[in-house]
């Protein structure tokens, strides 16, 4: 998840000569997370189009698909997501482990239960959700999420969340010790409750502009991603990204080809070209999450010195596919909290 969730885009990159096109690549993914020179050298090498349009949670996306003729070819969900879309028969079976991005793969994330055959992901990206300060405004421990879900008086109308609850939920639940993707409705009552009574202090719900909320001091604190942060912090803001005890919530965002898709073998393709180790590295540089595929180090920038945010020191907990009464009780708390 991760993740710039900016406005809706669309970025065209034609072939390097009209002689060379060679079809088109129609990808839906989160913004700003795929690098434009990977992109621009499959083009050229290629002669494939591609055009990005970005999605800004993974219920859009999941909405996008489950319509039907979405026109995509590659979208890049989450984990939890990736299972939902399995399971509903919302994706092609793109034998992602005879794939030469396969080769490529940590084998941590090979095998994983939102894919347990290895059947339809290539993962892109990994990282983790928490809340980060700006430190001009804040000066204040940030070593648990109390200080984030139970603020002081000082932060009224300083603090900022996401516009949906999937993460939020579950940073939530790492703080109270609930079960994720609990089917217990009195439990699912204390994290509305904790929500509840945080939300005074919310200047906004809103999962976009969020470097330029924290960064300019309209808020001192925002739900956000780690390598986003870090790549505004290295921008010369002032923010730290929080090591809570309680822990993250961690994602990992993979390539999947959605069912129907016109241009499979174009998506193969890209998927295998951005997991090669050299554009794979030239990724992981310009989007600033951790890779799941291999690297060459000694051309990658971000290490435990420069990018903490990237090598967490809490444990890390990754979302789940809930049931659907799981799922239907974190609705409820969203829909009630923002009303």
């Amino acid at each position: 998840m991760k993740k710039y969730l900016l406005a809706t885009a669309v970025i065209s990159v034609a072939a390097a000569t009209p002689a060379l096109a060679d079809g088109t690549l129609n990808i839906y993914a989160w913004s700003d997370s795929i690098s434009p020179e990977v992109i621009e050298n499959f083009s050229k090498e290629t002669g494939i189009t591609v055009n990005v349009d970005a999605f800004n949670s993974n219920e859009d996306v999941l909405t996008k698909l489950q319509a039907g003729a979405s026109g995509y070819d590659l979208v890049t969900p989450s984990q939890h997501f990736v299972k939902i879309m399995v399971d509903q028969g919302l994706l092609e079976d793109i034998d992602a482990k005879d794939m030469a991005a396969f080769g490529q793969v940590d084998d941590r994330w090979k095998g994983e239960w939102w894919d347990p055959e290895n059947d339809y992901s290539i993962p892109l990206a990994y990282g983790t959700a928490g809340y980060a300060v700006n430190r001009d405004l804040y000066k204040g421990p940030i070593d648990s999420w109390s200080y984030f879900f139970e603020p002081s008086e000082e932060l009224k109308g300083k603090i900022a969340s996401l516009s949906y609850p999937d993460e939020v939920v579950g940073a939530a639940e790492l703080y109270l010790g609930v079960p994720f993707c609990s089917e217990d409705k009195s439990e699912m009552k204390k994290i509305y409750d904790l929500l509840q009574a945080q939300k005074p202090f919310v200047a906004a719900y809103s999962s976009d502009n969020i470097e330029n909320r924290l960064g300019s001091g309209e808020v001192a604190m925002h739900f956000w991603w780690d390598g986003n942060e870090g790549r505004a912090r290295r921008d010369g803001a002032n923010l730290e990204y929080a090591m809570p005890k309680e822990g993250l919530v961690g994602w990992i965002d993979s390539f999947v080809v959605p069912k129907g898709a016109e241009n499979v073998d174009n998506a193969k393709a890209f998927i295998d070209y951005i997991s090669t180790v050299d554009n794979a590295t030239i990724q992981y540089n310009y989007y600033g999450h951790s890779a799941p595929v291999a690297l060459d180090e000694s051309k990658a920038v971000f290490t435990p010195e420069n990018a903490p945010e990237l090598f967490p020191t809490v444990p890390v907990k990754f979302s789940e596919a809930c049931s659907p009464e799981a799922q239907d009780l974190v609705t409820k708390v969203w829909t009630d909290l923002l009303q």
